[in-house]
Order: C-alpha cells, then sequence, then structure tokens
C-alpha cells in the first residue's frame, strides 16, 4: 500500500504517464516495484510518502528533499505511528502527551524544536531528505538524498544567467495552477520581488500582498510598491499595529504542534489573512533564495573570520593573541578585537551561534539547576556539526547553504509559512525551492554566488535590469516584527509579556531570578535583542498553557 501527499514531480515520462493516467501513488507503486527504494531517485517537489510492503514486512515514511511536508512518528511496540503533525500521532491512544526537558531547552536555543526530535517524549519527525523504515521490529532513520557540489570552473556567467531566468519563470508556473485565485507575499526583498516579477509576465492582472508597520528601521513597504509600479502588480498593503499582536498572538502561539517562536509568524498570518479577504487561495512564497544563492549576512561574515586563519600560526598564538587579550582596558576597539579573536578561532557550524541566548548567558544562568539535570546542553551544537559535516567535498559556503536548508528553511521558516497559510486559509507554494533551481544552485561557483563580500552576487547581476535597481541594492530584511520595539512603549503588549513570564515562574524550567532580568535587559540594555528573548519565553508559555496538559 502507498500514500502520497503534496505535488511531487516525475524524472521518468514513462512514471509521469503513469501519474497522469492513475494518480501519483500508482506511478509510485510501479516505481517502487521496479526499484525499491531508489524509486525514490525518480521523484521530486514537495511530497511525504508512506510504503506498507506487505511481502517484506516493511513500513516506510519519507519526506521531500527540502522537508516541504514534514513527517511526525512514534514507535508504539512492535508498530508505528505515522501523521503530518504531532497531534495527528497524539491521537493514538497509546502515546502519552509528555513534554521533553531536551525539547524545551532546544525551543529556548533554536526558537524552535528541530528535527529529528519534537517537544514531545514519545515524537519524533524526520528530517528533510531522510526516511524511517520499520522492518522486524527495528526503527532505522536513513539519509537518501545529499547535495552533489559540482561547481564549474571557468563557468559563462551569461549562459548561466539565462538559465537562470528561464527556470525561475518555469519555477513560477509550476507553482501555480489558477492564476484567477494566485497571489504572491511581497516584501520588496529579491526573492518575493522575482516572484511577483514573473507572476506579472504569466498573467497581467496578478495581486500581491505586503505588510508594514509602522517603526522606524522595520516597515519594507516602499521597496514593496517599488517592486509592484515596476511590474504593474495589484498590491494589497496592510499595517501590522500593536494591538494586532496583543489580539492574535495567543491564537497564533498556541495553534502550533510544538512551541514556534519565530516573531515574523504573526506578519506572515496578517499578509495571508489579506490575501484571502481578497479572493487568493493561494500564495506564492519567496523562501528558498537566500539559502540556495547566499543571501544572509552570515554567510559573507564568515569570510571575515576565516580569513584570520590564514594568518601564520606562531603569529596569531604567540604575538596577536597575547598582546589583545593582556592589553589593560576595556574600550570599544579593544572589544572588538577580542569578539574577532574569540570568534575566528571558533570553529563552524559553532561560531554561528555567538549571539545565541543560551551563548551570551550560561544555561545555569536562565535555567533552575533541577532542570538542567535533565538536559544535555551539548547536543544542540552536536545536531548542528553533523548536519554541516554531513554533505562530501563542499566549500564552507555550501556547507553553510546546506546547514541553513535544515535549520533556517524545512525547521523554521517553512513550518512558520505554511502554518500561518493553513490558519488562514490560503495554500502555498515555494517557487523559490523547486528542485530544478535547487538542483541548478549546486552549479554555481562558490566564488560567484558570494564574491568579495557581496552577497547574491551571481543571482543579482542575473537579474540587472529585469528588477528595479532599488531592490538590487536593497539591504535583507524580511517581515520581522518590531515587537521589542512597540513593547518599550505599548501597555497592552507589556501587560502581556509579563503576564507571561509570571505564569513561567511557577514552572520548574526557569531561575525566576533571571525572568525577572529579562524585562530589565529589555528596558536598559538592546530593546530588539532582548525583546525577542521575551517573545520565545511568551510564546512558550501560551503554548504550554495549552498543550502541556
Amino acid at each position: 500500500m502507498i500514500a502520497l501527499t503534496g505535488h511531487p514531480r516525475w524524472k521518468s515520462a514513462e512514471l509521469q504517464a503513469i501519474s497522469s493516467r492513475e494518480s501519483h501513488a500508482g506511478a509510485l507503486s510501479h516505481a517502487y516495484l521496479e526499484h525499491g527504494m531508489a524509486c525514490l531517485d525518480y521523484l521530486e517537489g514537495p511530497f511525504s510518502v508512506l510504503i506498507m510492503d506487505k511481502r517484506s514486512s516493511r513500513i516506510t515514511a519519507v519526506t521531500d528533499r527540502l522537508g516541504l511536508h514534514p513527517i511526525y512518528y512514534a514507535q508504539v511496540g512492535d508498530g508505528i505511528v505515522f501523521g503530518s503533525s504531532a497531534s495527528g500521532v497524539l491521537g493514538h491512544h497509546e502515546i502519552e502527551k509528555e513534554l521533553r526537558e531536551d525539547g524545551i531547552y532546544d525551543y529556548v536555543y533554536f526558537h524552535m524544536v528541530p528535527s529529528p526530535v519534537s517537544i514531545y517524549r514519545n515524537i519524533k519527525k524526520i528530517p528533510a531528505g531522510h526516511f524511517v523504515q520499520l522492518s522486524n521490529g527495528a526503527l532505522n532513520e536513513t539519509n537518501y538524498w545529499l547535495p552533489r557540489f559540482s561547481e564549474q570552473t571557468g563557468a559563462d556567467i551569461a549562459s548561466l544567467s539565462v538559465r537562470l531566468k528561464n527556470l525561475l519563470k518555469s519555477s513560477v508556473d509550476n507553482a501555480t495552477d489558477n492564476f484567477a485565485t494566485t497571489g504572491s507575499f511581497l516584501s520588496g526583498g529579491l526573492d518575493s520581488s522575482t516572484v511577483t516579477g514573473f507572476l506579472s509576465e504569466l498573467h497581467p492582472d496578478a495581486k500581491a500582498f505586503s505588510i508594514g508597520f509602522s517603526a522606524e528601521g522595520y516597515d519594507e513597504m516602499a521597496f514593496a510598491r517599488i517592486t509592484a509600479r515596476h511590474f504593474g502588480v495589484d498590491l494589497n498593503e496592510y499595517y501590522v499595529t500593536p494591538d494586532d499582536v496583543v489580539q492574535a498572538l495567543p491564537v497564533i502561539a498556541t495553534s502550533y504542534d510544538e512551541p514556534f517562536g519565530n516573531s515574523s509568524a504573526l506578519p506572515a498570518y496578517f499578509c495571508a489573512k489579506l490575501a484571502r479577504e481578497n479572493g487568493i487561495s493561494r500564495l506564492l512564497a519567496g523562501d528558498g533564495g537566500d539559502e540556495l544563492f547566499a543571501g544572509n549576512e552570515r554567510y559573507a561574515k564568515q569570510g571575515v573570520f576565516e580569513a584570520y586563519q590564514k594568518v601564520p600560526l606562531f603569529l596569531r598564538k604567540d604575538l596577536l593573541q597575547p598582546i589583545v587579550e593582556n592589553f589593560p582596558g576595556n574600550f570599544g576597539v579593544l572589544n572588538k578585537a577580542r569578539s574577532y579573536i574569540s570568534q575566528a578561532n571558533t570553529p563552524l557550524p559553532d561560531r554561528l551561534q555567538t549571539y545565541n541566548f543560551l551563548h551570551q548567558h550560561s544555561p545555569a544562568e536562565i535555567f533552575s539547576a533541577d532542570f538542567l539535570s535533565a538536559v544535555d546542553v551539548n547536543a544542540p551544537l552536536q545536531l548542528q556539526r553533523e548536519t554541516y559535516d554531513r554533505p562530501a567535498d563542499a566549500s564552507t559556503l555550501n556547507r553553510m547553504l546546506y546547514f541553513d536548508w535544515q535549520y533556517t528553511l524545512a525547521d523554521n521558516d517553512i513550518r512558520k509559512v505554511s502554518h500561518m497559510c493553513a490558519v488562514a486559509g490560503v495554500e502555498v507554494t515555494y517557487p523559490m525551492l523547486d528542485e530544478s533551481l535547487l538542483r541548478f544552485s549546486l552549479e554555481i561557483p562558490s566564488n560567484l554566488k558570494l564574491k568579495g563580500g557581496n552577497l547574491r552576487h551571481f543571482y543579482k547581476a542575473a537579474l540587472t535590469n529585469w528588477l528595479p535597481q532599488d531592490t538590487i541594492d536593497k539591504k535583507k530584511q524580511g517581515f520581522g516584527l518590531p515587537f521589542g520595539v512597540w513593547m518599550q512603549t505599548h501597555k497592552p503588549l507589556q501587560e502581556l509579556a509579563y503576564e507571561s513570564l509570571l505564569e513561567l515562574k511557577k514552572t520548574r524550567y526557569f531561575n525566576n531570578g533571571f525572568l525577572d532580568h529579562a524585562i530589565e535587559l529589555h528596558r536598559k540594555g538592546h530593546a530588539a535583542y532582548y525583546g525577542e528573548l521575551i517573545w520565545i519565553l511568551m510564546v512558550l508559555q501560551l503554548w504550554m498553557a495549552k498543550h502541556a496538559n
């Protein structure tokens, strides 16, 4: 028996014909009978699959290469329970709804709970590009797909640029079924502008939807309007207010199967809700371009630290580090030098977590001793190291990209956007994550993706004179929520936050003194940084109030 969900595509014309004549499940059945688990080589796109093979007494569950369709599971005796959500798996009467201490720690560390674990003690989820298989009572997880980065030396930039534009347009076309009821998210950044632009070429009456904030440094509506004018798109706008957050957060926070602390979930929800109210049933999201073509600031930043390792060891160890570490004083330039050397001496991927709350503050400061006694505080870094080291023959940049396919996309942004669209009643597709684009990105040399600190170098060069120049030059921002800034003056937000932290004091998880200290850090320190800390704690409390028992 085979069950298949999603919108897969077939690499074989024969299997595509069977799919059209019968069903996707029918095509996969033919492929499985002929090729066994190698049938996955012929399947691409967003999907999840369950295969029950009575001949070999084997059950296999598969999620797609980028984790667009998640699968949760739990072993029960000699059997296994699968579901597309944790709540679905929890519906089985033998599975207890018990939280993991490590799951709570993971949430505070990552602001979500990453695969392969979950917040629940007896439930796991399948990472992107993996399957789990139950055979003769033994359960095994297998990584069935890894990218093969085949960087082309001496690549012809002009021909690569033409290929990119053609692939982008076909990816938008593939992601759309009814142009009349399809719209796009539009932040005004590279990817949402790209998707919107090609949607407008395919459908002259295209609609786009954008969210703004009345907060300095957060509002990108001006860039969304530039893109909309450039492509002649009907732009629909909504400005999120602090009152919107107070009203919507308790609903949004508790709607997730696991605590989810990415604050941009709220603007994604309001954008999808706006689209639904305007007759849209499917939205095209721009997520993924930065992770395929090197658009995140941390990629460029690592090059600065990697350069330090090229300084001869004796100079670093016997001269530079002793001078900086022992020089008297505590002032700006010296502190930056100390921070630089400390980060440069920290290997990847650990260095990516330099500004994590649980690296800026010790776990013992944040959590109670009783709670920490049940937690492996080294597990998050170990999990990240295993993911980072997985690709073979990959450059530092490409390792970071693959790393982000799991932690930034599958476990975070895709989970955020897909669920918020579902709550709003809108389907979402991801043209930038079309597997034709994914395969193409593997060919682009690292020094073209990121050149001299210039993020998305190749991508920007390829789309110059097609995208607005303001979009090309724009600094990456996204739908970031100005919660920490708003909380400084908005009393209802303060009350919601303070009440939530007060309720957290009733748990055995946190040091109560730190919860008070977090509020002071927000008031007197970096409002945006510590506002995010208060946000994730507030979301955790709201979620636990509904789901913990």
